[in-house]
């Protein structure tokens, strides 16, 4: 019971430093990101990627960083002559693009089989001892964003986020230069969730283009709801409590004698209804924004 509290503490600390990246971009700058897994995946298959090749982590880790940088490039340049609705739909079908070449490009990416084999982070001789300091690792990398994120978003940089956010052509005539806003809310949303893809392979030791369906961006999307929009600390919240209702679905299954395929069926109503939900009964999350104060 041990083993499996600590595996989904360790998903939820992974999950958490996604949805934060989701909110810096949603919640503070208005950028409606429906391929953030995109994002989640350079981290991934750059671990991957250096293992099949023979190389150390921290190529791996490297790589991740050079193919993240690139796709949040090209979000962000997408963004200079598209309204939000058309900017989310683009970076959706970016997002399935990378996954469809993922699929069938199985020289390089071992296509829809993946790549498995990929070692372990720390390896103790005890696969407990190793999962406890990968998980305190995760904790550090995820309090880490959250401070960054946090005195980033309370910053003259994070007002110029939300009046871009609001009121974006007001931004413009006031003499900021929108273009240049995204890059680098991409960019420092970015690094992020490469980080956590790049933790998540060495943790699962497989990386494959199903952990790419875009079913898993509204994933992110659903914890950023239900934790709140805008709120760093929301979004963590968000994390935890959906992680959390995920792990208890099989226990559900097994407590009411229902088939396998309640699992997966019960995760897609939880996604759906838990946004559902949120957005009608209450819009502003379980951590609300404040403006101007000092809530993370």
């Amino acid at each position: 019971m041990s083993e499996f509290a600590l595996h989904v503490a360790t998903i939820a600390a992974l999950y958490a430093m996604l949805a934060l990246s989701l909110n810096l971009q949603a919640g503070f700058a208005g950028l409606i990101n429906f391929g953030q897994i995109a994002l989640f995946g350079c981290g991934t298959y750059g671990a991957a990627l250096a293992f099949s090749h023979a190389l150390g982590p921290l190529a791996g880790f490297a790589l991740g960083l050079v193919l993240v940088v690139l796709v949040a490039l090209l979000f962000a340049r997408l963004g200079r002559n598209l309204g939000a609705d058309y900017w989310g739909i683009a970076t959706l079908s970016i997002g399935e693009i990378l996954r469809t070449i993922a699929t069938n490009e199985i020289d390089i990416t071992g296509g829809a089989q993946g790549i498995g084999g990929i070692p372990a982070l720390f390896d103790t001789g005890s696969p407990l001892s190793g999962r406890l300091i990968l998980f305190a690792v995760v904790l550090a990398a995820l309090i880490a964003t959250w401070f960054a994120f946090r005195r980033l978003t309370q910053s003259k940089f994070g007002l110029s986020l939300r009046l871009l956010r609001e009121e974006p052509q007001l931004a413009a005539a006031f003499g900021y230069d929108l273009d240049g806003l995204r890059r680098r809310i991409m960019l420092a949303a970015a690094l992020p969730a490469a980080l956590s893809g790049f933790l998540f392979a060495h943790y699962l030791t497989f990386v494959g283009p199903d952990q790419l369906f875009a079913s898993e961006t509204f994933v992110i999307w659903t914890m950023v709801v239900v934790g709140g929009l805008g709120s760093h600390a929301g979004a963590v919240i968000g994390a935890i409590v959906v992680q959390c209702l995920f792990a208890l679905v099989p226990f559900a299954k097994d407590a009411f004698g229902l088939p396998s395929e309640f699992v997966a069926a019960m995760r897609l109503v939880l996604i759906g209804g838990g946004l559902i939900g949120f957005l009608l009964l209450r819009p502003q999350g379980l951590i609300p924004e404040r403006i101007g104060g000092v809530r993370g």
